[in-house]
């Protein structure tokens, strides 16, 4: 083979939603700590260029993400990892953070204890506790003690010119949120409305991220409203969600950071406590357990740590390879199957 630049990719899956994890050919990432690798990834060319070549066709598509594993910094971490999608590098994710554990597990890069296993990952957010429940050499759910979540500002005012004004929670789960009430876009979670729902979320994605500027008061390497996630809550007290994502797509997941940002606006609103876990159901019907593990602080301000549990599949195991003559290196992407935002990539 004549190929310039191999990877080699576990195909994962968490409740739905892929994350394939790069889990050999990764080269060297520039940077100190995780963040500093993150920022690299988002402002360097190069960085620019590995993503676009994992991410965009011809070797990736719109659904889902690619996790680039990389050595841990941090003493008591496993493993680390950042978080590839078509529009950046990102700090942290629950779903992908099930797909990293299931992959290290199964792959046997982490050795597997039964019936459980303690994984520690590191990501540019902060350290995360994935506890998981293995049996016949296969990781059955993982239980994830996520980085501390907490509100940036309750019931902001968005104007808007489809819908009037709406209401918006700003809520950090390891990225930052929109938290929208699907009601007041007059649309419901389900199937069906994917094409509204995703079309409604870059809309306001945008107008949020022009009026309102969040930065980690730790992390200055994670700042801005990442995704907008539309939310209800059903009689049972399941709360059903859909995250939507840049350039026009919904989480098939429940989402764990979403739904972590989610359970801080909860309790900000003394809506849950200590021990309190609910059901979230995804756009597809799959279900995470979110869960209030304990309160904490950042930066002086109130904040939760979150669990999320969920399940991991893989099911492939793919080589992706860059040929020398190829008129395509950097990727494409176009309207048809991208959405409309793909004229920006």
């Amino acid at each position: 083979m004549r190929w310039k630049r191999t990877i080699q990719l576990l195909d994962v899956h968490a409740e739905g939603e892929i994350g394939r994890v790069a889990i050999g050919g990764v080269p060297k990432i520039p940077g100190e700590t995780i963040a500093a690798q993150l920022h690299w990834l988002n402002t360097d060319p190069k960085g620019d260029e590995l993503r676009r070549f994992l991410c965009l066709e011809p070797r990736g598509a719109p659904i889902g993400s690619v996790n680039l594993l990389l050595p841990a910094r941090h003493p008591e971490a496993d493993a680390a990892f950042i978080i590839l999608q078509p529009d950046q590098a990102h700090a942290s994710s629950g779903s992908n953070s099930i797909c990293v554990t299931t992959a290290l597990l199964e792959a046997g890069i982490v050795e597997m204890k039964e019936p459980e296993t303690i994984v520690t990952l590191e990501t540019a957010a902060g350290l995360v506790k994935a506890t998981a429940t293995c049996r016949d050499g296969r990781c059955e759910k993982v239980r994830l003690t996520m980085v501390p979540s907490f509100v940036h500002e309750l019931d902001v005012g968005v104007e808007t010119p489809h819908w009037g004004k709406i209401k918006a929670d700003i809520s950090y789960g390891g990225i930052f949120y929109a938290l929208v009430d699907v009601g007041q876009i007059g649309l419901t979670i389900e199937k069906a409305n994917a094409a509204g729902l995703v079309q409604a979320g870059m809309i306001l994605k945008e107008l949020i991220n022009r009026d309102i500027k969040v930065v980690h008061p730790e992390i200055p390497a994670i700042s801005g409203v990442a995704y907008v996630m539309f939310r209800d809550t059903e009689a049972d007290g399941t709360v059903r969600t859909c995250t939507t994502m840049w350039p026009g797509r919904a989480d098939r997941s429940p989402c764990g950071t979403g739904n972590s940002a989610n359970l801080a606006t909860l309790h900000a609103r003394g809506r849950a406590k200590v021990g309190d876990t609910f059901i979230s159901k995804s756009i597809i019907g799959s279900e995470f357990e979110v869960g209030l593990q304990a309160v904490t602080q950042v930066a002086g301000r109130p904040a939760v740590i979150p669990t999320i549990t969920g399940r991991g599949f893989t099911f492939g195991l793919t080589q992706v390879a860059l040929d020398p003559f190829d008129p395509h290196p950097g990727g494409f992407a176009l309207t048809d199957v991208w959405g409309p935002s793909a004229g920006e990539i």
